[in-house]
């Protein structure tokens, strides 16, 4: 019976209750060791009712370093429904457990499974064995959970919705790497008084006639501070005549920094060999009796040391599986060894651990059997590294890599062995290990080609949560070096150098790379023809000397047509934005999306969906730009990668800006906007405050306050984003009475758009010019302005063009001329939901002596960020496993979302849904 635990029980029973009731919970309970977390664990089990399916796993400190071998303990009761759930996931997660060799990709090499679609998978696992009843999975000791298994538990219990499945998480405070962001949590505070006493008085149990002497209990109480397994056992510590007062307490406490010595001096009482089989018990993390037997037997522990060590109750044996009774128990036997008895249990487990069938936990064991250089081993570590990184399990493959290099002696190997470390860090974003990794690693590699890598890893690491002008200099200087041993390396630096540049990121270092990039132009593959093309485009572009950058890139674009490398289309896409290309940055983008999609890339989704909102952003797809910027936002929540929501939450705060939504919806954005570009963005930084200036010019410009705007627009630093805001910009300056700085801003946009012949870019040009009183004269430069939006769809500045030239005609008594464009920017304005520029072109046209038609909008519906995707993938003909799949949800959270959008509609089919205006 628990005591002193009513608050943090009900609290329990509620999450497992809502789990029933359709209403997925997980929560995490955290306390000191000993609080008595697994003891909740346990009662909630107890209490949970025979129609409640429990999944159970625990985190094992010396598993750390096996991939997924915590989810493959919880999932391995529902292995069955492996063939009901999507046949990608199920492949990942067979892939992920060992069930199966690693699948073929279509040009033959090994498909590494994205860790994000074997979190995929685990969802569908726990609702698909949802359907039969409630689930309840528990996960003790989450503060040792392999990395794998802690990122796939965590983004599938944050997906989880209406679905019967309940999570728990337990785990230690200050311990281990376990940061389950915006999971609820429940505290375990110190028990007191009478709960106390009782716990305490029923551990002593029949030990003293009538129970402990009560000074002795107080006694004990105040030296368990509250801990629940202290209070359970310190009694057990003592003797009879102690806890019956007769004789004295130890004068020092047995309870300092844990309950470890409590522990450790129960095991110290029991035989040597007893000793000895709980140190093999304890460093051992198969939890197979057999081997625990196997192994102790090889150190001289006979059979009757494990009767002993079960009735001591620090082992637990049930079935074939044996396990030490508590964490703290382990902790403590292993901690009080010496090193050379730690190397020799771990010695006696590695040999009779097959090294075919369980080859990494022989390899580990044998690596924690050594204490110097050894090649054997290393190279043991770099076959379970592979098996892991094949599997997707990148922290397990960087921390074997680490230690490969920690036993390697021989500079040339250990550089090579801590730069995969590294790379498998990054990929695991676990990026301050991945920099210290790359950064030892440089200090051992001689080898040019080698060093080359680890520069590129160390710059890409940079440009991601460090310095994008570091990042520049790193991949320039190495661009240089390396440009003579392997072009093609050089070419792919020297491209992500230039990138680099259009966001502003300048070190000054500076390498000639037109004889490399002409060079590569004329090569063998259309990959390096595509980069060498995009080299030269964007170092005309750097010149200014915008026609050749345009052919360059046409050329670029052309080469990369049958490529589907994630990291061409990016550049690609960055470099079509930078030339004003929408057509093109959008199709990079939308192919990169795609493919990502398809194989559950959730890091190459998370790149690409902010980028592609830019050209949504200015071409006036608003509608799609919400859905993606919010989703995109959601996943960089679910998957634990909030700052890559950075760029979605400003393209979201300028959209709310230009719409005129409340102030108090814009005024959270923007807070949350400056929260994130607090964070380590990289070369995201320079975008992610511009955005922010963009929209606080907007809310300015409004307002009417044109020099708040203007000091707002004339700080963004990005060129591609002074251009995408660059009639803003203008108008700004014109109406704040600042000609020079308009006139400048015209000039920089026409040069760029007759070098690069961008329609809208003339178009601003003409509006700019038009608003300053240019000698043509401002109805013929708004016709020009006109002619050129027709060739291109930025409907917002078109409509903005209409309503800059039916102002003017109003002022100069054409108001009959005028009322044409002021309806056709009214139009369209409220087409966008542009707020204020529409109730300007309403006023204005009544102002020409033309009732403005007043629109209903009663139809728009306020739907959640899901909603609106739910029912744009419906209006589509999407089934709801469609949906599902493409939402990266549960059937039934989809369900539950179309129930909540057909009642805010008033319909009762996709049909009718289909006809209303979500936008």
């Amino acid at each position: 019976m628990l005591r002193g635990r009513d608050v943090e029980r009900a609290r329990l029973a509620g999450v497992l209750h809502d789990a029933g009731a359709g209403r997925a919970g997980t929560l995490l309970v955290h306390g000191e060791p000993g609080a008595g977390k697994s003891a909740l664990l346990d009662d909630l089990v107890a209490t949970a009712g025979g129609d409640v399916r429990i999944l159970r796993t625990q985190g094992v400190e010396s598993e750390a370093p096996l991939a997924f071998a915590a989810l493959h303990r919880l999932l391995r009761p529902i292995l069955d429904l492996l063939d009901r759930i999507p046949a990608p996931q199920a492949r990942c997660l067979r892939t992920a457990f060992g069930l199966e060799s690693e699948p073929q990709a279509s040009d033959g090499e090994t498909a590494v499974p994205q860790p994000f679609l074997v979190a995929l998978g685990t969802l569908s696992m726990l609702t698909e064995a949802a359907e039969a009843g409630v689930v309840l999975c528990l996960v003790d000791d989450a503060q040792w959970l392999d990395r794998a298994t802690a990122n796939a538990l965590l983004v599938a219990a944050r997906r989880l919705a209406a679905d019967r499945v309940a999570v728990v998480f337990a785990a230690r405070d200050g311990e281990g790497a376990f940061h389950p962001d915006g999971v609820p949590r429940l505290a375990l505070a110190p028990l007191t008084g009478d709960a106390a006493r009782a716990i305490l008085t029923e551990a002593a149990g029949d030990a003293v006639p009538g129970g402990p002497a009560d000074d002795v209990v107080d006694q004990l109480v105040a030296q368990a501070a509250g801990n629940a397994l202290a209070l359970v056992e310190l009694p057990t510590t003592l003797s009879s005549e102690q806890l019956g007062g007769a004789a004295p307490l130890p004068a020092r406490p047995h309870l300092t920094a844990g309950m470890e010595r409590v522990f450790l001096d129960r095991c110290r009482r029991l035989p040597a060999s007893v000793q000895t089989l709980l140190l093999v018990a304890a460093a051992d993390d198969s939890g197979r009796v057999a081997t625990v037997r196997r192994a102790a037997a090889l150190l001289d522990v006979d059979e009757h040391a494990f009767d002993l060590a079960e009735r001591s109750g620090l082992v637990v044996v049930e079935s074939d599986q044996v396990r030490v009774r508590h964490p703290l128990v382990r902790s403590a036997v292993y901690q009080a060894a010496t090193s050379g008895e730690r190397r020799q249990a771990h010695r006696a487990i590695a040999d009779v651990l097959d090294p075919e069938m369980d080859a990494d936990r022989h390899a580990w064991h044998r690596a924690a059997s050594v204490d110097g250089p050894d090649a054997a081993v290393a190279a043991a570590l770099d076959a379970a590294a592979a098996r892991a990184e094949q599997r997707g399990g990148y922290a397990a493959a960087a921390a074997a890599h680490a230690r490969a290099a920690d036993l390697t002696d021989g500079e040339p190997a250990r550089a090579a062995r801590l730069f995969a470390a590294g790379r498998n860090a990054w990929a695991a974003g676990q990026a301050s290990l991945a920099r210290t990794l790359a950064g030892a690693a440089r200090e051992h590699a001689r080898d040019t080609v080698l060093r080359a890598d680890i520069e590129r890893l160390r710059g890409r690491i940079e440009v991601n949560v460090g310095s994008a002008v570091d990042a520049h200099r790193t991949f320039t200087v190495t661009a240089r070096g390396v440009a003579g041993v392997d072009p093609a390396r050089a070419l792919e630096l020297a491209v992500a150098a230039s990138l680099l540049r259009t966001y502003g990121a300048d070190s000054g270092a500076a390498y000639d790379v037109h004889a490399l990039a002409a060079s590569a132009a004329r090569g063998d593959t259309a990959h390096g023809r595509c980069l060498g093309h995009l080299l030269l485009s964007l170092t005309q572009a750097a010149g200014d000397d915008w026609p050749a950058a345009r052919a360059s890139l046409q050329n670029a674009l052309r080469e990369g047509a049958g490529l589907e490398d994630p990291d061409v289309l990016a550049h690609l896409g960055n470099a079509a934005l930078h030339l004003g290309d929408d057509q093109a940055h959008q199709r990079c983008f939308t192919r990169m999306l795609t493919g990502a999609r398809d194989a559950g890339a959730v890091m190459i989704v998370l790149y690409a969906l902010p980028r592609l909102g830019f050209t949504q952003l200015s071409t006036g797809r608003w509608a799609d730009l919400r859905r993606d910027a919010e989703a995109a936002l959601s996943l960089s929540v679910s998957t634990g990668q909030r700052p890559l929501g950075a760029v979605p939450l400003g393209l979201l705060t300028v959209l709310a800006a230009v719409q005129g939504r409340p102030a108090t919806e814009l005024d959270g954005l923007l807070s949350d906007l400056d929260a994130a570009a607090g964070r380590p963005l990289g070369v995201l930084a320079e975008p992610v405050h511009d955005l922010g200036r963009w929209a606080r010019g907007t809310r300015a410009a409004h307002d009417g306050d044109a020099r708040t705007a203007l000091h707002h627009f004339a700080g963004i630093r990005v060129s591609s984003l002074r251009r995408l805001a660059a009639l803003d910009r203008i108008e700004a300056a014109v109406h704040a009475g600042d000609r020079r700085q308009a006139a400048a801003w015209i000039d920089d946009l026409a040069v760029f758009a007759d070098g690069t012949g961008r329609p809208w870019a003339r178009a601003v040009a003409d509006h700019g010019r038009a608003l300053l009183g240019a000698p043509a004269g401002p109805a013929e430069l708004f016709e020009s302005a006109l002619a050129h939006h027709a060739g291109e769809a930025h409907p917002y500045e078109h409509a903005r063009t209409h309503l800059a030239y039916g102002e003017w005609l109003r002022r100069t008594q054409r108001r009959i001329d005028a009322r044409s464009h002021l309806r056709a920017a009214l139009e369209t304005f409220e087409d966008l939901r542009a707020g204020p520029l529409a109730a300007r072109a309403a006023q204005e046209l009544r102002a020409s002596g033309e009732t403005a038609r007043k629109r209903d909008v009663s139809t728009v519906l306020q739907l959640t960020p899901m909603e609106r995707q739910v029912a744009d993938l419906a209006r589509q003909g999407l089934s709801n496993k469609d949906i599902a799949a493409q939402c990266w949800v549960s059937h039934r959270t989809v369900a539950f979302h179309l129930r909540n959008i057909f009642t805010k509609a008033g319909v009762a089919s996709r049909g009718e849904l289909a006809r209303l205006d979500l936008s």
